[in-house]
């Protein structure tokens, strides 16, 4: 079983479920949950999280659709194949890590750094 580590904010604005799914997708994208590892099971999930059991099912069943988990009976809920992130895209977005903290960037001046690039590049590409 997967180290999946997420926690939820009942307070916030966003659904539980959206919460969970959000940072599940994150955990995937980034490689910290790769192909074939296993989540924990909806009703050990909702436990953990002091949450109903039926909100831990929605945001698997929103990830089953989604393509980035598939779920089956015996095999229980684990990360789908298709949903790896490129090794290279993932390398690239370390080394940017690394280096916008060593120059001394706080992290949310690196992410604001990617908010700048992605728009810049969705304007270019638009062109």
């Amino acid at each position: 079983m997967s180290g999946l580590h997420v926690t939820v904010d009942t307070t916030s604005a966003v659904p539980v479920y959206e919460q969970l799914r959000h940072q599940v997708t994150a955990l995937v994208t980034t490689g910290a949950l790769r192909e074939g590892d296993r989540l924990p099971a909806a009703r050990a999930l909702a436990a953990d999280l002091g949450i109903a059991v039926g909100t831990a099912q929605r945001a698997y069943r929103e990830l089953e659709a989604a393509g980035t988990v598939t779920s089956r009976r015996r095999t229980g809920t684990v990360v789908a194949a298709s949903t790896t992130v490129e090794e290279d895209v993932r390398w690239a977005a370390e080394g940017f890590v690394e280096r916008a903290l060593s120059s001394g960037l706080s992290a949310e001046q690196a992410l604001d750094v990617v908010r700048a690039a992605l728009v810049s590049v969705a304007r270019s590409r638009t062109r």
